[in-house]
């Protein structure tokens, strides 16, 4: 089996992604988009990943791949039919080729070994995947979709065929390197794709490309109040029977203050105190579901939502077991969520600490949202 090599397009201007930068140097999760796709070209099967750049674009160029280990990349052209050509015509000793485009960096690698299996018996392959969704030409006119796919890279080829098939394009700008390959009359396969391939075009596909990477919000919220005489115990928002309560400028619900703040650190908003400053007497004594009602309500005025709550209480009494399913009914109504999504737990620092002299009650809640752009 001869040597294959990845041909990386990257030489495009990408101005429909918004900004100055081309698409391929702007950043998706702390990382370049070329240095996403070259990464994701490292596979036993591949022997050298080649990178085509744009005029004026070797200082980008170097920022992005640092000091991965690449051949200097070759100048591409004025379309990416032109920058293909002349990676092709660069490349020395390999036998197959996968042209991809920098602007699809998330290759799995279980592609690359069917696009590779295909070549055994094909000049080509493409990964394909079906049309789900109803088309219609603008006027509104339904256009069948049975027989269509929408074709993904990177696209394999046997080198010289493909190189012959460039040379002898007479039709102008092809939508792909499998449309000159077929005018050339190339065997070209078709294999399955891969949603992770999804182009990247436009600033929202940036955005959902590192939701993707970074996942969902999380927050982690912790508070504490000391025991005191002549006050009502609220938990979770439940009172619960003690014969002391929690000192505090509003109710002093230690469970529904540490949630607040879980919910507030995962929305990046602050904590309760920016919000509620105990400095302000119209929170003295507040229901502290009033803040994390608040809480919820700058989550959905940023059109995301809340998908879990986990809270620990800590304490040597009261015992928490008894109001457990009442705490959760409570706070899932609060946040208008299941209360399978709602996780209350008590634990005991074994008589150590503040908590384990029964001086107070502590609790540390952790919270899980997601954003449009987590979506």
């Amino acid at each position: 089996m001869g040597k294959t090599v990845a041909l990386l397009v990257a030489a495009g201007t990408g101005s429909r992604a918004g900004g100055d930068t081309p698409k391929q140097y702007r950043e998706i999760a702390g990382r370049p988009l070329l240095a996403h796709a070259v990464d994701h070209l490292r596979h036993p099967r591949i022997d050298a990943v080649q990178v085509v750049i744009g005029a004026g674009q070797d200082e980008a160029y170097r920022a992005a791949v640092g000091d991965r280990a690449l051949p200097s990349p070759i100048l591409g052209g004025a379309t990416r039919r032109m920058s293909v050509r002349n990676g092709l015509e660069a490349l020395a000793g390999a036998e197959r080729v996968l042209i991809h485009d920098a602007a699809r960096p998330f290759l799995p690698a279980a592609v690359i070994d069917r696009l590779l299996s295909a070549l055994d018996t094909h000049d080509g392959a493409v990964p394909a995947l079906p049309v789900t969704d109803t088309l219609a030409r603008a006027d509104g006119e339904p256009v069948p979709r049975d027989g269509l796919v929408r074709v993904q890279t990177p696209q394999a080829f046997q080198l010289d065929a493909i190189r012959r098939a460039h040379a002898a394009w007479t039709g102008g700008e092809a939508s792909d390197d499998a449309q000159i390959a077929r005018a050339a009359g190339l065997r070209v396969a078709t294999v399955e794709g891969d949603p992770a391939l999804e182009k990247l075009t436009f600033d929202a596909d940036f955005r959902r490309a590192e939701a993707a990477l970074l996942g969902p919000r999380v927050g982690f919220g912790f508070d504490v109040h000391a025991f005191a005489a002549g006050r009502e115990l609220w938990l979770g928002g439940v009172r619960i029977a003690h014969d002391k309560g929690l000192a505090g400028h509003s109710d002093a619900d230690v469970v529904l203050h540490a949630l607040t703040d879980a919910i507030l650190g995962a929305l990046g908003a602050g904590d309760i105190g920016d919000h509620f400053p105990p400095s302000d007497p119209q929170w003295r004594g507040a229901a502290s579901s009033l803040f994390l009602e608040h809480a919820r309500d700058l989550v959905a005025q940023a059109g995301g939502r809340i998908a879990h709550a986990d809270v620990t209480i800590i304490c040597e009494a009261p015992r928490i077991g008894p109001y457990r399913d009442s705490m959760r009914a409570r706070i899932a109504a609060l946040l208008r969520l299941p209360p399978a999504r709602i996780s209350i737990k008590a634990t005991t620092t074994e008589r150590l600490g503040f908590a384990g002299r029964g001086e107070g009650i502590a609790a540390q809640a952790v919270a899980t949202l997601r954003l449009p752009e987590d979506q």
